[in-house]
C-alpha cells in the first residue's frame, strides 16, 4: 500500500540537482571522463591535530554517551576563538551547537516564526534558506542580488508594509553562490533597518576564512549593535575540511539562541562528544593551514576565472568562497550551457537557476580541483565547447 506524503513536502522537488546528477552518472557509465565542479565539498585534508583529537576521543568509552548539552570545554573554545579571530566578546549562554548550518537554518524558522511573519531571503541564495522559512510557516519575500548592485542587498526597494511584518532577513557574505564579499557598511545599514523595523538578522558566516585579494574576513557580530539585533551561523566545515562531521554554531542574540535551544531539546540529544572534542581542538589550535588553504583557493580561482577569460568567457573573479559565479556565453541559458558543457567537455557545473530565478544567466563552479587540473578543464572547454556567434 502506498501512503501519501505530508502536504508540507508538496512544496519541494529534487528538480535540477537530481537531473544533473543523473546526467553526470550517465556520462560516467558511458566511460566518459567527468570533471565535477558542481559540489562544494573541500578536497583538502583536515589538519592533523583535528584528526588526532577525533582518534583520541574514539578511544575513550565515556565519549560514546548521550551528550545532551554543549560542554564547557567546547563553549570556551568558541568564545576564545571569537575573541582572538574576530575581536568579539560572547558569553557561553549566547552559543548553541547545531548539526551543520544546513540543519540549523532548516529548523530556525520553526523556532522563531509564526504564520503571517515575513522573512527576507536572497535570490539567488542557498536553497535551505527557503526551506527553513517555509517550515516555520513564514511568508517569503525575495530581495534580488544583481551584478549592477555588486550582488549586495538593496532594501530601499522593499515596501514598508513588508518591512513592518518582517521577522528576519537572511544574508551571507562571502556569498554562496555568487562569490561576492560585503563591506562592513552593508551590515551597518542592515543593523539600522533591523532597529527601525524590529526584525533581526541571520548571518551565515561560512566563508570568512576563504576570502581573496587581501579582503578582511570578519564576523557580523564584530559590528556595533549587531548582537542586539542578530545572530550568525559559524561553521567549521569549510575552514577545517570537516564537512561530514556537521559542526556548526548559532551565536549572538540570547533570545534567538534560547529559542533554538528549546527547539533542539525536543528532537535532539546534542552534538556528539567526539565532535565536540574535534571542535575544541580546531578552535584552540593553530590556524596556519587555514590561511595557507585560502591562498590555494585564490590560485584555483585565478586558474579558472582567468583561464575562462582568455578563451572568451566573461568571467569575473570571485571575491571569496570556494565557488565562482560565471556568466554564460551569449546564446545560452544557464541550463542549456551546463548541459552542453557536460555533453561536449564532461565538465559539470550547477545552473544558476538552482539558486533562484535571478540565477538565470550564470553557472556556479566549485573550486575543488588543483590549479593545474582547472587549467586542463579550461583547455578542454576552449577546444570543445561551441561558442555561439
Amino acid at each position: 500500500m502506498k501512503y501519501r506524503q505530508s502536504h508540507l513536502l508538496d512544496h519541494f522537488s529534487t528538480g535540477i540537482f537530481a537531473a544533473m546528477d543523473a546526467k553526470k552518472q550517465a556520462l560516467i557509465d558511458a566511460g566518459r571522463t567527468v570533471y565535477n565542479l558542481s559540489i562544494g565539498t573541500p578536497d583538502f585534508e583536515p589538519p592533523q591535530h583535528i584528526k588526532d583529537a577525533l582518534a583520541a576521543s574514539a578511544a575513550d568509552s565515556l565519549q560514546y554517551r548521550y551528550s545532551l548539552t554543549d560542554t564547557p570545554e567546547m563553549l570556551d573554545a568558541v568564545t576564545g576563538y571569537y575573541k582572538r579571530r574576530y575581536g568579539v566578546t560572547i558569553g557561553p549562554d549566547e552559543i548553541v551547537s547545531v548539526s551543520g548550518t544546513q540543519e540549523g537554518m532548516g529548523h530556525l524558522g520553526m523556532a522563531v516564526c509564526d504564520p503571517g511573519d515575513v522573512v527576507l531571503l536572497p535570490d539567488p541564495g542557498y536553497p535551505i534558506y527557503e526551506a527553513g522559512s517555509y517550515f516555520g510557516g513564514a511568508e517569503i519575500y525575495y530581495y534580488g542580488l544583481v551584478k549592477e548592485h555588486d550582488f549586495l542587498p538593496d532594501l530601499s526597494g522593499i515596501p514598508e508594509e513588508i518591512l513592518k511584518r518582517t521577522k528576519y532577513i537572511c544574508v551571507s557574505y562571502p556569498s554562496n553562490p555568487v562569490g561576492a564579499a560585503a563591506p562592513k557598511s552593508m551590515y551597518e545599514e542592515l543593523i539600522e533597518y533591523a532597529r527601525r523595523y524590529g526584525f533581526f538578522i541571520i548571518n551565515d558566516n561560512a566563508y570568512s576564512d576563504i576570502i581573496f585579494d587581501g579582503r578582511e574576513g570578519y564576523s557580523f557580530l564584530s559590528l556595533p549593535g549587531a548582537k542586539e539585533v542578530g545572530v550568525e551561523f559559524f561553521s567549521l566545515s569549510k575552514s577545517f575540511n570537516v564537512t561530514g562531521l556537521r559542526i556548526s554554531f548559532l551565536i549572538g542574540n540570547k533570545s534567538i539562541v534560547d529559542a533554538m535551544k528549546l527547539l533542539r531539546s525536543q528532537y535532539d540529544f546534542g552534538m556528539s562528544y567526539h565532535f565536540q572534542k574535534v571542535a575544541a581542538a580546531a578552535l584552540n589550535g593553530p590556524l596556519d593551514s587555514v590561511r595557507e588553504q585560502c591562498a590555494l583557493y585564490q590560485k584555483r580561482r585565478d586558474a579558472l576565472c582567468g583561464g575562462l577569460r582568455k578563451i572568451g568567457w566573461n568571467a569575473w573573479d570571485s571575491q571569496g568562497t570556494m565557488f565562482t559565479w560565471i556568466p554564460v556565453p551569449e546564446g545560452y541559458t544557464s541550463l542549456s550551457c551546463v548541459e552542453t558543457l557536460m555533453d561536449t567537455c564532461g565538465v559539470v557545473g550547477t545552473p544558476g537557476t538552482a539558486f533562484g530565478p535571478k540565477g538565470e544567466g550564470y553557472i556556479r563552479f566549485a573550486l575543488v580541483k588543483p590549479p593545474e587540473e582547472l587549467e586542463e578543464i579550461v583547455r578542454i572547454i576552449g577546444e570543445h565547447f561551441p561558442m555561439k556567434r
